[in-house]
């Protein structure tokens, strides 16, 4: 049995993946409980005046080691590329070495994730104890990581959080696909592209939301050893009424065209994750409901309203689109 470091402010957290949709509003978030920061990336930038840059290749598995040295609480927000060849052959290896070095080095562990592991029967309403029966070859990858970190920690190895998080969407990332398929097309005039059916519930969590969450589940001892959905609406809007957020923000009708499975390969010539979609299709042919309620439970903390983080999520694309 590894001996653990109580959970304290101002002693050494670490975020792999530190520059990333998820990593970046993290670590403004850490900076209210340490001074201590290590932001691990190929090429890490300050996101408050005191953290410690640490540039790394993380498929160097062998140089991870010294990167968690030292770490009370070690963060992984890291998204490796959107295909199956990529995360078959490095999330396995990679998540490995950063559990070695969790244990060698008494670090707890807090790994962000997604649902894919999640049974198709329990998209219309995820919870954190829906099966995990995947019915695509990327969801058996998470599946393998949820339990590689699940089996450490029931053989008393680690302490580790999973918190896991829906669809995203919000300011600073590139990888929403509401951002990048319906509010930029939007934004230049033309139509919000959507894939599945329009008209099926599909909940969206706040990036925002998701960080300040992560940074607090971190730092509470007793929210370790779970797995923990993070704060997202429980408003049942359909991927239709997102739109029509949108469009409503940018003052424009809600114009939208329905995109076939069969058009992804040829988008994906301009859009490479696009060739990666199909099989993660049925999450947007049914309802996605995505249950954060022992959360709320827990902490008393609810997500953004959809109308506010659609609002903060355009003011921020205003300021980027060409």
């Amino acid at each position: 049995m590894i001996s653990f470091k109580p959970v304290n402010q101002n002693v050494m957290q670490t975020i792999i993946g530190s520059g990333g949709t998820i990593g970046l509003p993290l670590a403004k978030e850490l900076n209210k409980y340490t001074n201590q920061l290590k932001l691990v990336s190929r090429h890490p930038q300050k996101v408050n005046e005191s953290d410690d840059l640490y540039p790394l290749d993380v498929q160097q598995f062998n140089k991870i080691d010294r990167a968690i040295s030292g770490s009370e609480v070690v963060y992984i927000t890291i998204g490796f590329d959107y295909s199956f060849k990529v995360w078959q052959k490095v999330w396995p290896p990679f998540l490995k070495a950063v559990i070695d070095a969790c244990k060698l080095h008494g670090s707890r562990l807090v790994f962000f994730d997604n649902v894919y592991m999640y049974a198709k029967s329990a998209i219309p309403h995820m919870t954190e104890a829906a099966p995990l029966d995947p019915p695509s070859k990327k969801g058996m990858i998470r599946k393998q990581l949820h339990e590689m970190i699940t089996n450490e920690v029931m053989q008393g190895n680690l302490q580790a959080i999973i918190a896991r998080s829906a669809d995203f969407y919000g300011p600073d990332t590139s990888k929403s696909m509401l951002a990048e398929t319906a509010a930029k097309n939007l934004l230049k005039g033309k139509k919000a592209m959507v894939f599945g059916n329009p008209d099926k519930i599909h909940t969206y969590t706040f990036t925002p939301d998701a960080a300040r969450a992560t940074a607090l589940l971190g730092n509470t001892a007793d929210a370790y050893n779970q797995v923990w959905h993070l704060p997202t609406t429980k408003e049942p809007l359909t991927n239709r009424q997102w739109i029509e957020l949108i469009a409503n923000e940018l003052q424009v009708a809600p114009r939208l065209q329905k995109i076939p499975t069969g058009m992804l390969s040829i988008l994906g010539l301009f859009t490479p994750e696009l060739k990666e979609f199909p099989e993660m299709m049925y999450q947007n042919e049914i309802d996605y409901v995505f249950d954060s309620s022992k959360f709320e439970n827990k902490f008393g903390i609810y997500a953004t309203t959809p109308r506010e983080g659609i609002k903060i999520m355009m003011d921020y694309l205003k300021t980027i689109q060409p």
